[in-house]
């Protein structure tokens, strides 16, 4: 089993007959979702899992950044609060979500130039040895990444080939981790599938090998409990624009082990990750801490709305945020089969509770087209190539009725090609 879920549960049994008004009735995080602002035309949001709907919490924020913070504190404001931002909202990134003491998570830059910076650095940690391990189904960006990196700096990508329906075993991963392997790095949960990886399993067998792990979390902050700092996790990286729902363009956050910070040396040297940001050395001195994976200028306006949404996760609680991710996932699981199946539809995502994440993957040639003629009916999943439709559920937005709504419309659709 894996352990980010063993002690978590749906809270109902799935029944396609059993009204949603009535699961809706029974979820102790249903207050929750009035929270979001108001989706306009959309009636059924299943895309949670690329783009998460805002708070309205979020537009008062906005609003006073822009009178106060920004607007009459002016450059105060660096010295006030802004320096500190990317290490405030790490620290309750790790709290919440990661399992990770404060110290050791920095918000800034994008997903691929963090999984940029944390490869570059792990890899020079491992001097002796020259491969980057990775599977062939992990989301391009990482496999770019890491293609462009072996490039760079003559290293080996040693792919590993899994099951798109799944992802990456333990066993799977036993059979190449070897002697040369400087880096294995894994999506904690499959963007395709849903699958989640055994991150405290992959951890131990990388470190058996001595090796260094680096997992990718952006399918999985948010909804997943992970405990980084238990298990030994050297380094991860993840968005916070999906589950955390920080809006288009958020900032990433990189997480890495206190006691391997000091020997990374991240390849971006710039001002603001300096050990005295305003000395304006002639030479370059790492921060002694996470600050170190900071470049330039921090984001500070995209960072606003993960105030908000932070403020809604730690209200909720990690675990009963999985607890309803699993109930609507069992939910869509029974509707897709009632509804779905006899159309000949297939489920491409783990049934198991604990090796599934937040989203739903079914499969059926006509869903490029039919994904398309969702979207104008204010029903919103999304497509992946080359059959896949993608029910996203984000447990603090989504509503059980949402869903039935939603793969109603799927069946309906496919009826009508």
């Amino acid at each position: 089993m894996t352990r980010a879920s063993s002690a978590s549960a749906p809270l109902a049994a799935p029944d396609p007959e059993l009204p949603a008004d009535a699961l809706d009735a029974a979820d102790p995080l249903a207050a929750l979702v009035s929270r979001f602002a108001p989706a306009g035309d959309v009636v059924s949001y299943l895309d949670g899992n690329s783009l998460g709907r805002p708070l309205t919490a979020t537009s008062g924020r906005i609003e006073g950044f822009l009178r106060h913070d920004w607007g009459t504190r002016l450059i105060r404001s660096w010295d006030e609060r802004w320096m500190d931002l990317p290490t405030v909202l790490g620290d309750r990134i790790g709290a919440a979500a990661l399992g990770a003491a404060a110290g050791q998570t920095v918000v800034g830059d994008s997903t691929t130039v963090l999984l940029y910076k944390a490869i570059r650095a792990l890899l020079a940690a491992r001097p002796d040895r020259h491969e980057i391990v990775i599977d062939d189904d992990q989301f391009p960006t990482d496999r770019f990444v890491v293609e462009g990196i072996a490039r760079e700096r003559g290293a080996t990508v040693r792919w590993v080939h899994v099951d798109p329906t799944l992802g990456v075993t333990v066993d799977l991963l036993a059979d190449v981790v070897g002697p040369d392997t400087a880096v294995v790095l894994v999506n904690h949960v499959s963007y395709r599938s849903g699958y989640v990886a055994d991150m405290a399993a992959i951890t131990e067998l990388v470190h058996a090998a001595g090796a260094l792990v680096l997992f990718d979390l952006c399918h999985s902050v948010g909804v997943v409990p992970m405990r980084l700092d238990e298990w030994g996790v050297d380094v991860a990286v993840g968005c916070s624009y999906k589950y955390l729902n920080g809006g288009p363009g958020a900032p990433a956050f990189l997480y890495a082990r206190r006691d391997l910070l000091p020997t990374l040396e991240q390849p971006i040297q710039g001002w603001m990750g300096a050990a005295d940001v305003f000395a304006m050395a002639d030479g370059y001195t790492p921060a002694p801490g996470i600050r170190r994976f900071i470049s330039g200028t921090p984001p500070v306006v995209g960072m606003l709305p993960l105030h908000d949404m932070l403020d809604l996760v730690e209200e909720a609680g990690i675990d009963a945020i999985r607890a309803k991710s699993l109930a609507l996932t069992d939910y869509a699981f029974a509707l897709v089969d009632a509804w779905l199946g006899p159309l000949g539809v297939t489920v491409a995502t783990p049934r198991a509770a604990e090796l599934r994440g937040s989203h739903v993957t079914v499969t059926h040639p006509s869903f490029r087209a039919v994904v398309a003629a969702l979207w104008e009916e204010g029903v919103v999943p999304d497509f992946r190539n080359p059959d896949g439709l993608r029910i996203g559920l984000s447990p603090l937005s989504t509503t059980f009725a949402e869903v039935r709504v939603g793969i109603a419309a799927i069946r309906a659709a496919l009826l009508a090609g």
